[in-house]
């Protein structure tokens, strides 16, 4: 299964697609926990749309509620801790909305 990165800028309280990304996991990959899976996929989406998102505060939209944690809480091992020293340089919220409301990558997932 891929990953489906979309990057959507508000405008004037539309949201228009500017980017999206996919990437398939790796065989090692596959045997990460879904949490270091998930982590992974912001960790990739991040550095995927660096260049528009360095120096901007922005919402970072997820239907893995454990991923919200993340930025607060303390990672449980090595590897998430790694991601979230990664990540400490982005400005970012990480919001969680149901995988039914996502339908930007939904749409572009059925496409894979």
């Amino acid at each position: 299964m891929p990953w489906i990165l979309v990057f959507l800028q508000d405008r004037e309280g539309i949201l228009m697609l500017c980017r999206y990304a996919s990437r398939k996991l790796l065989s090692r990959e596959r045997r990460y926990s879904a949490i270091e899976r998930e982590a992974l996929a912001l960790v990739f989406a991040v550095t995927e749309f660096q260049r528009y998102l360095i120096f901007k505060h922005f919402l970072l939209q997820t239907d893995h509620k454990p991923l919200s944690y993340l930025r607060t809480g303390s990672p449980k091992n090595a590897r998430l801790m790694r991601w979230a020293l990664a990540l400490q340089e982005f400005s970012f919220q990480v919001v969680h909305i149901p995988g039914s409301e996502n339908v930007h990558a939904d749409v572009l997932s059925r496409l894979c």
